[in-house]
């Protein structure tokens, strides 16, 4: 049975001026992402409760973007403290899902319009992340190894 060996960086990489910053915005943009998510499944968990019309799409759908929430949030924290691998997956989920949702969202009459703003919502603080996680002080703290 093989072993999967997971490294951090360097704790001098880690220390950079511009690193702790930088994972600063980023998880608060995550945790932006996460407050929109869970308000957008309270407020279809409302509507549902006051027999509103709620599909089973809604529902599956602001869980599920409640829950990437709190796993971007979690490899946002291991990648702060030096997880590379958690970084670069940070730095694919930033940038694949803002598209993703708002594709998803915008299929023809599966989503209200609140719904929808609300989720793209979510797509710009995940996007804005993307940004910084992606951007030159984050890379520079996890540099390829040869």
């Amino acid at each position: 049975m093989e072993t999967t060996q997971r490294t951090t960086i360097e704790p001098t990489h880690l220390h950079r001026p511009d690193t702790r910053p930088a994972f600063g915005k980023v998880k608060i943009l995550v945790a932006v992402y996460g407050a929109l998510s869970a308000a957008v499944l309270v407020t279809v968990a409302v509507l549902a409760l006051a027999a509103q019309p709620v599909t089973s799409f809604m529902w599956g759908r602001s869980a599920g973007v409640l829950a990437s929430a709190a796993v971007t949030y979690w490899l946002t924290v291991l990648a702060a403290r030096g997880a590379r691998w958690a970084y670069l997956r940070i730095r694919m989920i930033t940038s694949i899902m803002p598209p993703v949702i708002i594709a998803i969202d915008t299929i023809p009459g599966a989503l209200p319009v609140w719904f929808i703003v609300a989720q793209g919502a979510c797509a710009i603080a995940l996007a804005a992340a993307a940004f910084i996680a992606n951007g030159s002080a984050l890379r520079a703290a996890f540099p390829k190894k040869r």
